[in-house]
């Protein structure tokens, strides 16, 4: 049986309910648990998967009712560190994201970010474990997460453990001198299936993008750089076997175009267009569609299910309040 491990920053997520942090009429505030990694454990884990989480957590109540959350969503946390004073956090400027998209991180010196390869036991982390998971996010950081990153990679590829990526670029967190470029090529090298989109591709791997491509350029057209990126991206990192990009647009607070590809060695497929004016929650719908790309792979589904599996993950996530997912592929 496949298990997957997801590693990457516990986080949580406050929001204004009204239309600023501080707005006098309608001062209330929403906080959830969340970050990328957790959010992919919680929807694998809800579609019937066996997965572990790894972060760091001080120990408090806080952590215990995250830990709690986590546990009833059937994902092992027992391979989590417990380490420094404080769970890292952002805030959204507005609810759920959609009005601004203005997002605040408050990362620094987080538990998680402090940590080291000292701080871990590198032989129970990946006992049992058959998949490895991480996300651009965590070498976003500082220099010694990136460091402790390769190391993990390092020692994941030696145990021929299957290795995923999620290219997320945040450029308000790469802020410690480091292109994300000159950091993420060796990391990527290791990994087995990588997941983001054609500009996460260029500004984190040097592959080619078009820069006149714009929201009114056509599905055709982006179908055609996908493959083109994807093809450079297998010719630079032979090991990668599997790669996926979403394409995501929205015209208003509500609106969300959603569609996605998938590439192997020898097939470029895409789903079909999913598009609503009704979005609940934007937050997490890439994690999701992770997930769905994860399970689709470990379940050796075929290519057009692979992607029309991840991509409905990712679409129904914008109906699901909060950064987790609930786990369902509605097939819209």
């Amino acid at each position: 049986m496949n298990r997957i491990l997801s590693f990457g920053e516990i986080l949580i997520r406050q929001q204004s309910l009204g239309t600023s942090f501080f707005d006098k009429k309608n001062n209330k505030l929403e906080i959830f648990p969340g970050g990328s990694e957790a959010n992919v454990a919680a929807s694998l884990a809800q579609m019937g998967n066996a997965v572990a989480y790894c972060s760091a957590f001080p120990k408090n109540a806080l952590s215990d009712e995250i830990f709690s959350i986590l546990e009833n969503l059937t994902i092992d946390v027992s391979k989590s560190i417990a380490a420094g004073d404080r769970i890292g956090s952002y805030i959204l400027m507005s609810a759920n994201g959609l009005s601004k998209g203005e997002v605040i991180y408050d990362r620094k010196y987080s538990s998680f970010s402090l940590l080291n390869e000292h701080d871990i036991d590198f032989d129970k982390l990946f006992e049992g474990i058959t998949w490895f998971h991480w996300t651009a996010l965590t070498p976003a950081l500082n220099a010694d997460m990136a460091a402790l990153m390769h190391k993990l990679l390092e020692y994941a590829a030696k145990r021929e453990i299957t290795i995923s990526v999620d290219l997320n670029y945040r450029n308000r967190l790469w802020q410690y001198g480091q292109e994300p470029i000159a950091v993420m090529p060796q990391l990527v090298a290791y990994c087995d299936v990588i997941m983001g989109n054609i500009w996460a591709a260029n500004k984190m791997l040097g592959a080619k993008v078009d820069e006149t491509l714009d929201r009114n350029t056509s599905k055709e057209e982006y179908l055609a750089a996908a493959n083109a990126s994807a093809q450079e991206v297998f010719e630079q990192y032979p090991r990668c076997k599997h790669i996926a990009y979403t394409f995501r647009f929205m015209d208003n607070p509500q609106h969300n175009l959603f569609y996605g590809t998938y590439h192997n060695r020898t097939t470029d497929v895409h789903s079909k267009t999913l598009e609503t004016q009704q979005v609940i929650d934007r937050i997490g719908s890439g994690d999701a569609f992770m997930a769905g790309l994860i399970h689709a792979l470990v379940h050796d589904m075929s290519a057009q299910q692979i992607v029309d599996t991840a991509t409905a993950a990712g679409f129904h996530k914008l109906f699901i309040k909060g950064d987790f997912g609930d786990g369902q592929i509605s097939w819209f």
